[in-house]
């Protein structure tokens, strides 16, 4: 392939024109308390410290890296490209504790990832020539680091190790298919051929211990987990409850092995400890199993809240009792319920609280025994919490998959048919079907999904039929199921590896101008190094690794739309945004495949291509019809038509391209063939966002202009939307209102003129310089002012001698500082606001409080 430059020059560094800052990252809970901190972490100029201090506590290979290398030579590799790996010798030179060490410049990352897909593509010939190799090098380096496009985490974790550094470890079960052979091959160590891929589906059969069967499921989702990936299963194979057994007895249903799989998966996470484990599980709307199924998790739900009250019921109950034994005068027998009024009160009050008995005779014996108190453990509900451990459910998002049978029953007010997974009905013929196993009326299921997901915010649903009617690759069965977040849906046992571009980083706000050429040749490049991912990857088990070679399903996708459309002042629920947005999804998209196309004139197409050819170039059709907004009549194959780019509300120079990639992806692909089955998807963003510093994430307008995430292992990030000025300028607000707008919603980050709790205030209390700039440094990251005056920023001597607080006081999480250093609750909320912010555009009544008054419809950007 010819590989054209546009960010870099020939005989440049790529990252030449980029300034780099030498920074600290820090990631603290809400009370202070520092969960990671890495000093002297390099990152572009340009990154914030969120982007910073995700790439340095996610990304960063933390250990293993060698601070020598050398390179290993590899002929018909050009030496810029060769692997790496320790350099043994000189490392003896070295102190043992200096020869290994952490990554800590994000050059080295964007080296690794961009090095190791270059060094794949020379491998397997998909570049013309070595300038062309170094030119897709420089260009991905280059959208690396500047934001523009950023690959799924487990490429962050995984790939590179073994290029860049010579990094190893033991096999673990995977399997690749050799690009050179085409042989299913096991894979004999970790990193040589990395995991890349970020969303799984998985098959599963009924059967218990045996390949492909529930608790080889578990393991196989281990090996995802352990490497940062997610997967999705359809469990709608496996038996309902009372099924019968093989070996005589009933089953004990799907939800029991469910409940096996949860606990399995909170307790690997993904990626090892950094983030919860991403599991989809799906099951069909006629599984005799489907009523529990959908109320699992507002069970659970309400399981937490009991253990949360009760815990804390008991715990004030419990300790009433004790405390009544000895409010009575010694010569009465005090632990007697009959003779001491008071305890006889304690008792009655913590058997209306529904305590149990046993729990109160056994305060009374520890109170005959000298206790005065006692610690009864109560829970919160967090989702960090113990409380959340000890119930199911908390570690999968859940569907129910429905067909359209089943909307035409909910819309007919009919019945609907549960059956057995195993038992089949009594007919004599061949094609005996499963046998009925329960009636219920459509809408009553209906009215359970919809109450569910209202207390719970699951299940959510999957529409089988419309899927299926997109399906490009129908031959080879239907899509039953999807990855974690849903936007990767196929055939079973296959994968996809996913990578989005940073929508924003094309725009330009000065002329109000998307650069569509940047983002075409973004997609090609990001679409041939997805590519290049499959043929390096390998996968948890055989029929994956055979699949996706079989398949080569992509999933390139784009992030930040909502930000995109406030910087540019358009609604994001408007005519306008949906044009826009269609006209962006369907560039991305055809100029995919097209590129696809381009890679199969070159390396053929991919296996399955030829027996769904016709289904696949249908659905290319469909997509070039949609382009051209043609009537709902003209599309073949679909029962739900789509809705096509409006051009009356479509910029002309988005509508043009969009059209144009269209004709040329249709084209391509029904000359060469394509090479992938699927290219592009639309992912929910969530920590690569963060890394390319998104304000929104994939698809989705901004849900608030200030924003708390809580990071799994803790800490949290304060994210504020850095679109508000374009936005606001954008809508005819001058520098100055911009400026007071924004101070209001996200707060000044400081005491510098804050009212009633400020500098001088403080230090008539005790405040000394150190302390208050110690406070000022946190500041700009904390959602509530409360949370900077605590012993992890202060100091616990300064808190002690200075201020006079016990040890006690500082270790209760309810302790309030502010309030005992004697502000009221009416100053501590103002000086909140100020520093902190309302986080909100509109303020609650009457006019803007300064010259910028609130206009009308300025609520969009309201939270």
């Amino acid at each position: 392939m010819k590989i054209s430059r546009l960010f870099t020059v020939v005989g440049q560094e790529p990252l030449a024109s980029l300034e780099f800052d030498k920074r600290t990252s820090e990631i603290k809970n809400p009370d202070g308390s520092i969960v990671f901190k890495m000093e002297d972490v390099v990152v572009p100029k340009g990154w914030s410290q969120v982007a910073t201090d995700v790439i340095a506590q996610k990304y960063f290979r933390k250990a293993g890296v060698p601070r020598l290398l050398r390179k290993i030579k590899e002929d018909g590799v050009p030496k810029w490209l060769q692997p790496s790996t320790a350099d043994l010798k000189r490392l003896e030179e070295l102190p043992e504790k200096e020869r290994y060490s952490s990554e800590t410049d994000s050059r080295q990352v964007f080296h690794r990832l961009a090095g190791t897909w270059t060094y794949w593509g020379w491998k397997a010939n998909y570049f013309d020539s070595e300038e062309d190799a170094k030119t897709f090098y420089d260009e991905l380096v280059y959208m690396l680091a500047n934001q523009y496009t950023a690959p799924n985490s487990p490429q962050w974790f995984n790939t590179g190790l073994n290029w860049a550094y010579g990094i190893n470890g033991p096999s673990q079960g995977h399997y690749y298919v050799d690009y050179q052979t085409g042989k299913l091959t096991q894979s004999v160590d970790a990193y040589t051929h990395p995991q890349p891929h970020a969303c799984f589906i998985q098959s599963i059969t009924d059967d218990l211990v045996n390949e492909g069967g529930i608790m080889d499921l578990w393991i196989r989702e281990a090996r995802l987990f352990k490497y940062g990936s997610g997967t999705g299963t359809n469990f709608s194979n496996v038996r309902g409850a009372e099924e019968p057994l093989s070996g005589g007895g009933r089953s004990s249903g799907l939800m029991s092995f469910l409940k096996i799989g949860d606990r399995s998966a909170g307790a690997i996470k993904s990626g090892g400890t950094t983030r919860r484990a991403a599991k989809m599980v799906t099951l069909d709307i006629d599984h005799p199993d489907i009523e529990e199924y959908i109320n699992w998790k507002v069970t659970e739900e309400q399981k937490v809240a009991s253990i949360v009250a009760g815990s804390k019921l008991c715990n004030v109950h419990l300790n009433k009792v004790i405390q009544a034994c000895y409010q009575e005068h010694p010569e009465n027998d005090r632990f007697n319920k009959r003779t001491n009024r008071k305890l006889k009160e304690a008792v009655l009050q913590a058997r209306q609280a529904h305590v149990p008995e046993n729990y109160i005779e056994r305060v009374i014996h520890l109170a005959k025994l000298g206790f005065k108190s006692i610690e009864f453990p109560t829970y919160d509900t967090d989702w960090n919490s113990e409380a959340y451990a000890t119930v199911s459910g908390q570690n999968s998002n859940n569907s129910v998959r429905v067909n359209n049978e089943y909307m035409q029953a909910v819309l007919n007010d009919g019945d609907w048919n549960l059956y057995w997974r195993i038992e089949l009905d009594d007919s004599k013929k061949e094609n005996r079907k499963p046998k009925p196993s329960k009636i219920l009326k459509a809408k009553k299921l209906w009215d359970d999904i919809a109450y569910a997901a209202w207390s719970s915010a699951d299940p959510g649903l999957q529409y089988h039929s419309t899927i299926n009617e997109w399906h490009t690759c129908p031959s080879d069965g239907e899509i039953k199921a999807s990855n974690p977040c849903s936007e990767y849906m196929f055939l079973d046992d296959t994968a996809c590896n996913l990578a989005s571009m940073n929508l924003v980083r094309f725009y330009n706000d000065d002329t109000q101008k998307f650069d569509v050429e940047a983002y075409r040749h973004a997609t090609r490049l990001w679409t041939v190094v997805l590519e290049l991912s499959v043929l390096m990857a390998q996968y948890p088990s055989k029929e994956i690794a055979q699949r996706s070679y079989d398949f080569r399903t992509l999933g390139l996708g784009y992030a930040n739309l909502g930000s995109l459309l406030m910087r540019q002042g358009i609604p994001y629920d408007s005519k306008e945004a949906n044009a826009i947005c269609g006209a962006l999804t369907a560039i991305m998209h055809m100029r995919s495949y097209a590129t696809s196309a381009e890679m199969a004139k070159e390396h053929g197409t991919f296996p399955r291509y030829e027996d769904n050819k016709e289904n696949m170039l249908r659905v290319i059709k469909n997509h070039k019809r949609a382009a051209y907004n043609v009537p709902q009549e003209e599309y073949d194959g679909l029962t739900i038509k789509p809705i096509g780019i409006n051009p009356q509300f479509c910029p002309s120079d988005l509508l043009k391209a969009a059209r144009e990639d269209a004709d040329n992806a249709l084209e391509l692909g029904t000359k060469y063939g394509f090479k992938n089955a699927q290219v592009t998807v639309i992912a929910p963003t969530g920590t690569i966002g963060l890394v390319m510093d998104c304000d929104t994430t994939g698809i989705e307008p901004d849900f608030a202009l200030v924003k708390f995430k809580k990071l799994a292992g803790g800490g949290y990030f304060k994210i504020i939307n850095q679109s508000i000025p374009p936005a606001l300028k954008r809508l005819g607000y001058n520098n100055e209102q911009v400026k007071e707008i924004v101070k209001y919603a996200k707060g000044a980050g400081s005491l510098d003129g804050c009212p009633y709790i400020n500098n001088e205030s403080l230090k008539a209390k005790g405040f000394t310089e150190e302390v208050l700039g110690k406070i000022e440094k946190v500041l700009p990251s904390v959602f509530e002012l409360s949370f900077a005056f605590n012993k992890h920023t202060l100091g616990a001597e300064f808190c002690k001698k200075k201020l006079g607080f016990t040890d006690e006081q500082l270790n209760d999480f309810t302790f309030d500082m502010l309030s005992e250093l004697g502000f009221t609750k009416e100053e501590i909320s103002t000086a909140n606001d100020y520093v902190c912010g309302t986080m909100t555009l509109a303020p609650p009544t009457g006019p803007w409080r300064s010259s910028a008054n609130i206009r009308p419809g300025y609520s969009r950007f309201s939270r």
